[in-house]
């Protein structure tokens, strides 16, 4: 037999009652629903977009982990960012956001006939269902070229909150000078 689907305000179990004889259970020994209309807009943030966190530190007690969704409106871009010490992964669920960074692992020709590193700016472009990894300190922006529709992704980090550190422009950033 399968439980009813809660309803909002229902709390972490609605088949159990809260009374004040009984202690209430730690944050983390319990699972923890995050409806899709109580998402916390209240994070650091980056011009362009929206973020809403799920889970979090803050919301559910994680200690390694962060979790939401991250809304860029039509013809828009983010402000040039990185994440800090986060690894980021990322899930395309609509639109076709684009994803820029300065890729300067690539090798050219120099005057002399010597090989050297060119920095280039690399778009991806991506799609529903596509996933985005972006490394600790990478500098990167998020575009929305599509006139008409927000693009929506699901984020995923490695720490309990979001860290956003917003940059003047793209650059190759190594963590001692974030």
């Amino acid at each position: 037999m399968s439980e009813p689907l809660t309803t909002p305000g229902e709390g972490f179990h609605p088949h159990l009652h809260d009374t004040p004889d009984q202690p209430t259970a730690p944050l983390r020994s319990r699972l923890h629903h995050i409806r899709a209309d109580s998402l916390d807009g209240d994070t650091a943030q980056s011009g362009g977009m929206r973020r809403f966190a799920a889970v979090s530190g803050k919301n559910v007690g994680s200690e390694k982990l962060w979790m939401g969704q991250t809304h860029v409106a039509p013809s828009t871009a983010s402000s040039d960012h990185h994440h800090g010490e986060s690894e980021t992964a990322i899930y395309v669920v609509s639109g076709h956001p684009e994803f820029v960074f300065i890729d300067d692992s690539g090798e050219s020709e120099s005057r002399e006939g010597r090989e050297s590193k060119e920095p280039r700016e690399v778009r991806l472009r991506t799609s529903p269902g596509d996933y985005i990894f972006v490394p600790p300190f990478v500098p990167h922006r998020e575009e929305n070229p599509d006139p008409d529709d927000e693009a929506v992704v699901v984020i995923a980090r490695s720490t309990q909150e979001a860290i956003v550190v917003n940059l003047p422009r793209l650059y190759a950033l190594s963590p001692d000078q974030s």
